[in-house]
């Protein structure tokens, strides 16, 4: 073969194999920009200088591999959780993991089925406290002595609000701060929940000093959030993932992974 027949059947192959890529190169990932909620394990876990773990992280990577033609932003970059709420339905956020639906949220964002996982309400009291409860009816007996302490800014305190005769005190805005309320005397109970509850104890350093009561008082069902702006299509896209995660296991999973 002479020079000038290698020389253009090598162009050619280069063009075409430049044709080929050229689809490839221009179809680029759908992003959806997420946050890392403060606050609200183990849906998100600091684990070190600019690193966060968790369920929620674990499940936007498993929809990757589902989909690679999505991409999942922003979720080792903290935000208060009140802050993640807002900036979804400001549309400055795309998603939001592990939310719950109330009906002023399924106002302002698309909740996708399947449900992730469920949610399940127990009072966490001092190690030394007595306290045996098996409803709300007991928390309601103990008076003033029975003040429980939930997060402002989360669905607990509407839920204890359809809740009569109760003492609450709602002025926390994390979990945090509720655990260290209790742990010095503010309060009889924290209102918090499961999964990750023992883990969110454990990392603060009171497993000592706190008990967890047995009882579940409220579950409730958590869903991926989306904001109404993100292309329905793209929407879809994130639900079938979802749906293939939960038929083949993979959602329970990662549920008993973070448990």
């Amino acid at each position: 073969m002479g020079l000038n027949r290698v020389t253009r059947w090598l162009a050619a192959a280069l063009l075409g194999a430049a044709m080929a890529l050229a689809p490839a190169a221009r179809a680029k990932p759908a992003v959806l920009k997420v946050v890392a909620q403060e606050g609200t394990e183990p849906k998100y876990i600091p684990a070190g200088i600019g690193r966060v773990v968790g369920l929620c992280v674990d499940l936007y990577r498993a929809i990757e591999r589902v989909d690679p033609g999505i991409v999942f932003e922003g979720d080792q970059q903290w935000t208060p959780a009140l802050q993640a709420l807002s900036q979804l339905a400001s549309h400055q956020s795309d998603a939001l993991c592990a939310a719950q639906r109330t009906d002023e949220r399924a106002r302002q964002y698309v909740f996708l089925d399947p449900p992730l996982f469920q949610f399940r309400y127990q009072l966490i009291a001092r190690a030394d406290d007595p306290a045996v409860i098996a409803g709300w009816d007991d928390v309601r007996k103990l008076g003033a002595q029975g003040v429980v302490l939930i997060n402002r800014g989360y669905t607990t305190p509407d839920m204890m609000e359809r809740l009569a005769g109760l003492r609450v005190d709602a002025d926390a805005t994390t979990p945090a701060a509720n655990l260290h309320k209790l742990v010095t005397g503010r309060g009889r109970f924290f209102l918090h929940r499961a999964p990750g509850m023992q883990g969110f104890i454990d990392r603060a350093g009171v497993a000592a000093k706190v008990r967890i009561l047995p009882t579940v008082l409220a579950t409730t069902n958590v869903y991926m959030a989306m904001g109404s702006h993100v292309d329905p299509a793209l929407r879809l896209r994130v639900q079938r993932a979802l749906e293939q995660l939960q038929k083949n296991g993979e959602l329970a999973r990662l549920l008993h992974k973070w448990e």
